[in-house]
């Protein structure tokens, strides 16, 4: 049986959280996970209640589990597509319970084909949700926390957007998603260097292949690859322990979950 439990005066108490991408999946567990601690926790995504998208999961859905234990939960549906929508979603998550301390940039949406096949459309989706609404939120945060001398930024991250090495194969697709990976960490390690002196972390988690809906729709997991398949609660862990690092010496970094928290010599918690 599972001790995971709500602890009400944890580490994160009296810290706002916003975990965008989160009704389902790594942002679920995320948002599970900074809840635990003691955060008052906003989760946003397109999907609000059941039937509203093919995947399941729903924003209702990750409230309830983290209110059912004790947790302080909000959601606010939005399109991080559109910059009126993140905009919304700030303002409306300040609204709720403060300003941010945490910002989690989670959402993500992704087609893999080859770069030939690729239309504009899509490729200017990705890059939107992907690369700019993570620019765009930070932005939008980064004021509040520098008032405060503090704050956290964890952009997630994947090991797509490291560079392929030969001998390649026709197989892929992954190439518009790698850029993004890549841009992602590049405004990372950029915003890290140009607010640590405001007392804001800024860090990347990558997570590895992890069996959510989402890779399950793409086909992510299969026999050549269910080895390497991670339990979801080792991302959830690496991105709390980076919310709740001092922003002096744990900032402008690129982590894999699971090394990670080696390093750290840290266990990752059950999640309620």
């Amino acid at each position: 049986m599972s001790d995971a439990r709500i602890n009400p005066n944890g580490p994160l108490k009296g810290r706002n959280a916003l975990v965008t991408g989160a009704s389902r999946g790594i942002g679920e567990a995320i948002a599970a996970r900074l809840a635990m601690e003691g955060a008052n926790v906003v989760v946003s995504a397109r999907t609000a209640e059941s039937g509203e998208s093919r995947l399941s999961g729903t924003l209702h859905e990750t409230v309830d589990r983290i209110k059912r234990a004790g947790g302080q939960a909000t959601f606010i549906k939005a399109d991080l597509a559109q910059s009126v929508e993140r905009e919304r979603l700030v303002e409306e998550a300040s609204a709720a319970y403060g300003p941010i301390d945490i910002l989690i940039n989670n959402a993500a949406i992704t087609y893999f084909m080859p770069v030939i096949e690729f239309p504009e459309k899509r490729f200017k989706l990705m890059m939107e949700v992907q690369v700019y609404a993570p620019f765009h939120l930070s932005q939008l945060v980064l004021p509040s926390m520098r008032e405060k001398k503090q704050g956290w930024i964890v952009n997630i991250s994947s090991g797509a957007g490291l560079h392929p090495k030969p001998p390649y194969t026709r197989r892929g697709g992954g190439t518009v998603y790698g850029m993004c990976k890549a841009a992602l960490e590049r405004f990372t390690t950029g915003l890290a260097s140009e607010v640590y002196d405001d007392g804001i972390a800024v860090n990347v988690v990558s997570p590895g292949l992890v069996d959510t809906p989402g890779v399950a729709v793409h086909g992510l997991i299969n026999e050549a690859t269910k080895d390497r398949v991670q339990p979801i609660k080792f991302i959830a862990e690496a991105v709390y322990r980076l919310a709740s690092g001092d922003p002096k010496t744990l900032t402008g970094t690129i982590n894999y979950a699971e090394p990670f928290l080696k390093e750290l010599s840290v266990q990752p918690a059950e999640l309620v």
